[in-house]
């Protein structure tokens, strides 16, 4: 019985006692948290409160609407958390990530899923949690023994390992083409609205009023987001220098990570024989989205992007080249760019101080590795009063915290995928699914190589880009599922 069978059994049950004591619950409990609401922090507060109930109702559902909950708010509201304290301060996400775990636990409850499907990855992302539960409690020894901290800690390890098991519920719950087309259109269509409310203010502040758009962000204030002068960023935090995109994102490498992964998923969809989404509305919302990843200034995510496009050009779509070819033109061309290419140049030649300073942290990161090289030193901090946990690179942070035999079984999982992903190709070619397919291992190659520059997809303090990057490798999966289940359909035979 399904989740919303429960709820269907209760409201409109023969017993009409039952339905009305269901409602009059329902709308007592309604009114109490909207008075409260209302009367403790403003109407901007309670009508949020008010979309989240109804959200909320709409996931127990369908859980297709989880979905399009966590989606939106990784794109859109990643930093947000309720204004008030449970004993911690949950934000938008632990709600919607708990909501979707939650219906699908009903859903099993209920007999609406009685097998569970693991997939050749799910060893290996077993093996990963296991390794990184126990370099988290290894960690334990060092935790500084403040009860603040510890739950900062237990809290934040607790949100990154959910998202990590998110893998085991899209492989589960995403077992059919339709499904498997709207939850991606939802995160290409979340990541554009990020993107073009990130140009929009932009613009502003570049041009009308910086002030506005302080006001603007700083509105966010209440729902845990940083206000005032800072929420506008500059390269090197310099405002003589060229201001950069942030939108909703507080940091734009953060928001360059969430377009470097979205529009290498979307860039396929134009050679589609039946794209997601329109090809008349694709060509503006690619553009929207590119646009917007310049105006970062994010030179890794860039790099990622290229490099996921040169995959994709190379082995499948070969038009493709013309276009890679045509930006990089406009780019280098371009006057409006030029600030782009030198703040380029000058990361290439360890010029700036952004890349001297990463290079200093490659340096100590490979210092704390060679003294802990195993089982690293856990998440909360170096037991060694010279040396710290922080590198912009998500391969030297998993090595610092979780040991080379943490790193090493990250990169199996990472090499069963892409090992996956080139066996089935020659399966794909044809497929309903084939650019869907292509797109989102694109996604996983360009957030990949991202890394290597920057750290958001495993990192403590971005639960959501690290819910981003394992939603993608669980989408890549299921879409390998539905590929070679289509073929063992038609009788073919399967790569190993």
């Amino acid at each position: 019985m399904t989740s919303q069978d429960w709820l269907y059994r209760i409201f409109v049950s023969r017993r009409r006692w039952l339905s009305a004591v269901a409602t009059l619950i329902l709308c007592s409990a309604l009114a109490l948290g909207v008075g409260y609401l209302l009367s403790e922090f403003g109407p901007l507060v309670a009508g949020a409160g008010m979309v989240a109930i109804f959200v909320g109702l709409w996931m127990l559902r369908d859980i297709e609407v989880a979905y399009w909950a966590v989606i939106g708010i990784v794109c859109l509201l990643p930093f947000a958390s309720f204004p008030f304290d449970v004993g911690f301060t949950p934000t938008f996400l632990d709600a919607a990530l708990g909501g979707l775990f939650l219906v699908w636990l009903l859903q099993i409850a209920g007999g609406a899923q009685t097998e569970f499907v693991a997939t050749p990855l799910g060893g290996p992302i077993m093996v990963f949690i296991l390794l990184a539960l126990g370099s988290f409690v290894f960690g334990l020894a060092h935790v500084p023994l403040a009860l603040g901290f510890l739950q900062y800690y237990i809290r934040h390890f607790g949100e990154v390992m959910l998202s990590v098991a998110l893998f085991f519920l899209v492989v589960n719950t995403v077992r059919d083409k339709e499904r498997l087309r709207r939850i991606v259109r939802a995160l290409i269509l979340g990541a554009f609205g990020a993107a073009a409310l990130g140009a929009v203010l932009y613009v502003i502040a570049d041009q009308i009023s910086a002030d506005f758009v302080i006001r603007v962000l700083s509105a966010l204030g209440r729902f845990g987001y940083p206000a005032g002068p800072g929420v506008l960023r500059y390269i090197r935090e310099n405002p003589e220098l060229p201001m950069r995109a942030t939108s909703t994102s507080v940091d734009p490498n953060v928001l360059g990570s969430l377009l470097n992964l979205t529009l290498a998923i979307s860039v396929p969809q134009l050679f589609a024989d039946r794209p997601i989404i329109r090809r008349r509305y694709l060509v503006p919302i690619l553009g929207v989205m590119a646009l917007c990843l310049g105006l970062t200034m994010s030179r890794g995510s860039m790099v990622g992007l290229g490099a996921a496009l040169v995959v994709l050009a190379t082995l499948r779509y070969r038009k493709l080249w013309v276009i890679l070819g045509g930006a990089l033109a406009l780019m280098l061309l371009l006057p409006q760019t030029q600030a782009l290419v030198k703040h380029f140049l000058e990361g290439f030649r360890i010029q700036d101080l952004a890349t001297q300073m990463r290079m200093g942290e490659y340096q100590d990161a490979l210092i704390l590795i060679g003294r802990h090289p195993l089982l690293g030193v856990g998440f909360a901090g170096s037991p060694d009063i010279d040396t710290y946990i922080g590198v912009a690179n998500v391969y030297l942070l998993i090595a610092e915290e979780m040991g080379l035999i943490g790193l090493a079984s990250f990169l199996v999982v990472m090499g069963v995928l892409l090992a996956r992903f080139w066996r089935t190709r020659s399966l794909a070619v044809g497929a309903d699914l084939e650019p869907l397919w292509w797109g989102l291992h694109a996604g996983i190659i360009g957030a990949l190589v991202g890394g290597v520059f920057d750290h958001y997809f495993f990192n403590l303090d971005f639960h959501h880009s690290v819910t981003l990057f394992w939603l993608a490798v669980g989408l890549a999966t299921a879409a390998t599922e539905l590929i070679r289940g289509c073929s063992a359909g038609r009788g073919e035979t399967l790569p190993d």
